[in-house]
């Protein structure tokens, strides 16, 4: 009979799914500070054209064109939001460089076979996906562990994309939050651990929304992967419609900013 695996945290390995930036940058930091042997598997981001390729064949060209001209519009502001990135991480002594004693696997996409074979080798007790393409119900089925997402949204009104943006944009601030909940073969429809409420200051946009989410939603990672790793996760299901965002088309984000100054 095998001895049963340790659930100390220098003895087991979680392991984070992302395609990489700030926000993904501090759940790491934070998660390495308690899990030494933590291991994080970093994917390339997909491409616009390919975002928007596959939002069109869903909600047409229009729709897809205009979600694309928002992103534009962001990349454009960057200035303006790493200004105010860079002070909300050191308002909370955050750093958005991955700390360079964490082990990184580089790979094409978490749902590769050769991503698949890497989760066998290291034996994971937890994972936790953070700013990733959707996995593949082949590529959930082959996980070991179970594997959590972090949402910046409150589900299941605000799953998909932008969840913090459209709670402001339906004057919904009350929900502007983030949730940690268990991936299954839906987008963001998996059992809820912890949700948590916050608000954005004035000078946050559609651009530094996750981020603030992010900073707020440390603490109930870290609860969500030790209760992963104790065997312990309590998943529900919260009692409010399901609604799956996207992105808002540019008009739709020019007329919610100079109408509702919901930027």
């Amino acid at each position: 009979m095998s001895e049963p695996r340790s659930t100390e945290p220098s003895c087991v390995t979680v392991m984070v799914m992302t395609a990489g930036g700030a926000n993904p940058a501090i759940v790491i930091n934070a998660l390495a500070r308690h899990y030494p042997n933590l291991q994080v598997v970093r994917e390339q981001p997909e491409s616009k054209g390919a975002i928007t390729r596959r939002r069109a064949r869903r909600l047409g060209w229009i729709t897809a064109i205009g979600q694309l001209g928002t992103m534009i519009a962001a990349r454009l502001l960057r200035p303006l939001a790493r200004r105010r990135i860079d002070a909300l991480l050191k308002a909370n002594g955050l750093s958005a460089a991955i700390a360079p004693n964490v082990q990184i696997h580089d790979v094409a996409s978490i749902n590769d076979p050769a991503t698949l074979a890497l989760v066998a080798e290291l034996k994971p007790v937890a994972i936790l996906l953070v700013s990733t393409r959707l996995m593949s119900r082949a590529a959930l089925a082959a996980m070991p562990c179970p594997v959590i997402n972090l949402h910046a949204g409150i589900n299941p009104q605000y799953r998909g994309q932008m969840g913090g943006y459209w709670s402001l944009a339906e004057e919904d601030a009350a929900n502007f939050g983030a949730t940690l909940h268990l991936v299954d073969a839906g987008t963001d429809t998996g059992g809820t651990l912890y949700e948590v409420r916050t608000l954005p200051d004035d000078g946050d946009f559609i651009a530094t929304y996750p981020l603030v989410l992010t900073v707020a939603a440390i603490d109930i990672t870290l609860q969500s992967v030790e209760d992963a790793v104790h065997g312990r996760l309590r998943p529900f299901q919260p009692e409010s419609p399901s609604i799956l965002r996207y992105p808002p088309t540019l008009w739709a984000w020019l007329a919610n900013g100079f109408r509702r100054k919901i930027w």
